[in-house]
């Protein structure tokens, strides 16, 4: 009997737990839901509100996810504390809970802190042409943690902003314009003065090519094989690749169409004969 009488008070205790404790998840819930909804609308007005007043789209980007995790940690604390949690245990859980998503994700934090910093440095904006970490691509979009390139193929590259920030980057879009240089070579027998020439005429020629810096051609090297000459010149970023192939081809034309050789790499074998006594 005793047993009995433990048990249905154990159950009326449950009984009367759940009654108190259901009004409680019923708001958690709506809140929840309330809450969720207001949050969307709220990052749909901040979308716009960006959007009308024309800021910085790296910006944008990192202080739309910034305040957008703010407010569903915000939400989630909420949440918690209607189902009855008090607020200075769940401060203390929250900060254990803290520290040990701190020893686990350090690397997350190294590439958060990688945003951060390259948001206030700005090395680089999205649009511009970088080449970081062995990737070269145009920044597509600049995360709190990654950085996501589109390659020359047209590829996703994704990287971690922690080692982003922690390395060499070479934009090639900040200046606005860039200096080529072609490397061809002529044979021995050819006119130096001629070829030089011939490479001032085609680079000149073209309406694209900035004047200023004066574009040049210089010898660079004596080869084995060959006499390297290089031929610079600026060129604004926008023009540069369409330059460079078109004045590839053609210097193989014009220089060819002048009487000046190109020579390739070749080797010459000589075999000896040994006469048997």
């Amino acid at each position: 009997m005793e047993k009995l009488g433990l048990t249905k008070e154990n159950w009326e205790q449950f009984i009367e737990w759940i009654w108190n404790f259901v009004p409680g998840l019923i708001s958690a819930i709506l809140i929840l839901f309330i809450g969720m909804w207001v949050i969307r609308i709220f990052s749909k007005g901040l979308r716009k509100f960006f959007q009308k007043k024309d800021y910085d789209e790296t910006l944008e980007n990192f202080l739309y996810e910034i305040i957008n995790i703010g407010l569903k940690i915000l939400l989630l604390i909420l949440v918690i504390t209607q189902l009855g949690v008090q607020t200075s245990s769940l401060v203390a859980i929250l900060g254990a809970a803290g520290l040990a998503v701190g020893l686990a994700l350090q690397g997350s934090l190294a590439n958060f802190a990688g945003g951060v910093l390259i948001l206030f440095f700005k090395p680089f904006k999205i649009g511009d042409f970088i080449e970081a970490q062995g990737i070269s691509g145009t920044v597509k979009e600049i995360s709190i943690f990654t950085t996501k390139l589109t390659t020359f193929g047209n590829q996703l590259a994704i990287i971690p902003n922690g080692k982003l920030s922690n390395d060499n980057i070479v934009n090639y879009s900040s200046e606005g314009i860039r200096r080529d240089k072609i490397d061809i070579g002529i044979s021995y027998d050819s006119n130096i003065l001629e070829a030089k020439q011939i490479l001032l005429d085609l680079i000149n020629g073209q309406e694209l090519v900035m004047q200023e810096p004066t574009p040049e051609v210089i010898v660079t090297e004596l080869g084995d094989s060959a006499v390297t000459l290089q031929l610079r010149y600026w060129a604004s970023n926008d023009d540069f690749w369409a330059i460079h192939f078109y004045t590839i081809e053609e210097a193989k034309k014009k220089l060819e169409a002048g009487g000046i050789s190109l020579p390739f790499p070749q080797r010459d074998v000589h075999l000896y004969s040994k006469e048997m006594s």
